[in-house]
């Protein structure tokens, strides 16, 4: 069975790029904001999730 979430760590080397790279993305707004664990308010990507952010950095 396919995990459902990664943390940012998992998503920026899916992405090819560095967790700091990811969050200054979300924060110039070139990403959308990430949903967040509701127990410890982590950034939580899913599979789906990955693909549209590779599509915006033109990877997809």
């Amino acid at each position: 069975m396919a995990r459902k979430y990664f943390n940012a760590q998992e998503a920026a080397e899916k992405l090819g790029i560095s967790k700091q790279t990811l969050f200054r993305y979300e924060r110039k707004e070139v990403f959308p904001k990430a949903k967040r664990n509701a127990v410890n308010h982590w950034r939580e990507y899913t599979e789906e999730e990955i693909r549209k952010l590779k599509k915006i950095m033109g990877r997809g």
